[in-house]
């Protein structure tokens, strides 16, 4: 009879796991990319990332909502996060990591490689000069979270997610109008 009833545990756990392997292989670069965002390096970003699962695991294994799963993964992320900086006390000065030397393209002229390179310098400075909460939203919402996931993942208001965006967004293209 009990391995009757461990048959019965496996079939019921299956479903879960193909569920939470399906929602990792969707999110798992979205959660990465907003991880390094906080300033959080690679190999702790993916033993973050490691962690939302196994918390989504346990969450659906005892039976707990499932309504907006994906706003649920990036406010464990986001507060896994926090807690995973504020011990590594890492600088979050994304430039550091060489993240945006790697973007640029090596087909351009020198002259529009500089160009593009004061941009990106230009813009980058206006985004670390933002308050943490906006880089957030900004991040966030790049992901294509909606405000109200945002507000949940952050425990801000729709209104502060809203004016957040507005006033990040207003000054990063007062910053590229300049040139």
């Amino acid at each position: 009879m009990p391995a009757h009833s461990e048959a019965d545990r496996q079939q019921k756990e299956c479903p879960i796991e193909k569920e939470v392997l399906g929602l990792f292989e969707e999110s798992r670069g979205a959660l990465l990319r907003y991880l390094y965002s906080m300033g959080i390096l690679d190999h702790d970003a993916e033993e973050v990332v490691q962690e939302v699962f196994l918390a989504l695991f346990q969450h659906l294994r005892l039976g707990r909502a499932q309504d907006n799963l994906r706003g649920w993964i990036f406010r464990v992320a986001h507060n896994l996060g926090l807690k995973r900086r504020q011990a590594s006390r890492r600088s979050t000065n994304p430039a550091d990591d060489g993240i945006f030397q790697k973007r640029i393209d090596p087909n351009p002229t020198p002259e529009q490689q500089l160009s593009a390179r004061q941009r990106q310098l230009r813009l980058l400075a206006v985004f670390e000069a933002l308050p943490e909460q906006d880089r957030c939203c900004l991040h966030l919402r790049a992901e294509g979270l909606r405000y109200r996931d945002i507000a949940g993942t952050l425990g801000i208001s729709l209104g502060s997610v809203a004016q957040s965006l507005a006033r990040s967004l207003e000054r990063l293209h007062a910053a590229d109008g300049r040139l």
